[in-house]
């Protein structure tokens, strides 16, 4: 057992952070990591932003914590700006992405309920998909290694494979309540859903009844060049789990609906006691005020496509090493060769910090606000990591 007071359920590596600055994270003995993960994609505009700092100094000098049985203003102003800025008419603000797509959950069920069909209430899902760690969001997502040992599986979930329309077509039925996905599957590898395949989910939907749930917890608030993801394909869902990006690095999450959808959702059928309190709603209007500037988005754009050209020049160098570059804006992946905890513990050692995710994909997700001389350090720092490993393999095969 570890001498520490925590529960071991993170293998942590053995660092510790003093302080951040932008897309740098600090050590107390002054080494800098250029953090390519981002909290796993949570830091959307970088440590200790002057602007975030101060809405969440300003806030927390006048108002924390009320409750949700009064008006937040901040959280009014916050929700509109996400519906004038999307597909929605209503939020809902929770604290996780885990939560946001327990909501979403709960809606679409309850939706159904309220039109004289309480049948309705099962979730079809996609193989290789990550909605969170509750016993509802495991078995929504559906892996054996998140299952494992918490009990039966929680019923009215069906997965399927992934891009797999006639698989789609016969999961659904009179039973179906929802379709939910992830546009790019963050966890299963930086797995893009092709925007064919979106397009006749939509039309699936449209055509049984059916509400389809947008999971952009990961994908959401700018990380893939679009303020959301699915706007890439020209569709737009009826329900939708926001998260991460969208506090900044506070812990925030929303669930965002069509008027009809939130509906199902009436008083005394759902809530969250720390949901949409004043200090996390000042930093989400803080978040906003960056990532809906103009030419924000132009920007993350423009930076992602020249990051992806950049690795996959990398890849090109080492195959030995790096074989696929995926995704889109700064949301990418590098398919390893080598084991990809191994490839991310030498990033470490060279002061990249990145995040391993399946399909043996290392994930780099820089904050939306690195810089282009940031991300020739950032690819100066995996090629380091290439060669340190390509130096062991040599002496390996020395030996």
């Amino acid at each position: 057992m570890s001498k520490t007071a925590l529960f071991g359920n993170y293998a942590r590596s053995n660092l510790s952070f003093d302080h951040g600055e932008g897309v740098w994270l600090v050590t107390k003995d002054g080494r800098r990591f250029l953090d390519c993960g981002s909290g796993i994609a949570v830091n959307s505009i970088g440590h200790s932003h002057p602007h975030l700092v101060s809405a969440l100094q300003e806030q927390a000098a006048k108002l924390w914590h009320v409750s949700n049985l009064h008006q937040i203003p901040e959280g009014e102003r916050l929700a509109q700006r996400l519906c004038d800025a999307s597909f929605a008419e209503k939020v809902l603000f929770v604290n996780s992405g885990a939560e946001a797509m327990e909501a979403a959950i709960k809606c679409a069920r309850r939706y159904h309920f309220d039109k004289g069909q309480p049948e309705r209430y099962h979730i079809v899902t996609f193989e290789g998909a990550f909605h969170g760690r509750t016993l509802g969001t495991i078995a929504a997502g559906g892996q054996a290694k998140y299952l494992e040992g918490f009990g039966p599986k929680a019923p009215g979930f069906d997965q399927v494979p992934a891009n797999d329309l006639d698989a789609l077509k016969e999961a659904l039925g009179p039973q179906t309540a929802a379709i939910a996905l992830e546009p790019v599957q963050g966890e299963g590898g930086i797995r893009e859903i092709p925007t064919d395949f979106l397009r006749a989910v939509r039309q699936l939907c449209d055509d049984q009844g059916i509400l389809l749930i947008l999971d952009e917890i990961q994908t959401g608030v700018g990380r893939t060049g679009k303020f959301f993801a699915h706007e890439w394909s020209g569709i737009e869902p009826d329900i939708m789990a926001v998260a991460k990006g969208i506090g900044g690095g506070f812990p925030m999450g929303a669930c965002l609906a069509t008027a009809d959808c939130a509906e199902a959702l009436a008083p005394g059928t759902h809530g969250t006691t720390f949901g949409g309190n004043p200090l996390a709603m000042s930093v989400g209007n803080a978040v906003l005020d960056v990532v809906l500037g103009d030419g924000f988005l132009e920007d993350v754009r423009h930076k992602g496509l020249h990051l992806k050209q950049k690795l996959a020049g990398l890849v090109d160098s080492h195959p030995k090493v790096l074989d696929q570059v995926r995704g889109n804006g700064l949301m990418l992946g590098i398919r390893c060769v080598v084991p990809v905890g191994e490839y991310v513990g030498a990033a470490r050692e060279a002061g990249l910090l990145a995040v391993p995710a399946g399909d043996n994909v290392v994930r780099i997700m820089p904050p939306l606000t690195i810089s282009e001389d940031e991300i020739s350090i950032a690819v100066e720092r995996l090629e380091e990591a290439a060669l340190a490993i390509e130096a062991k393999l040599v002496e390996g095969a020395a030996e």
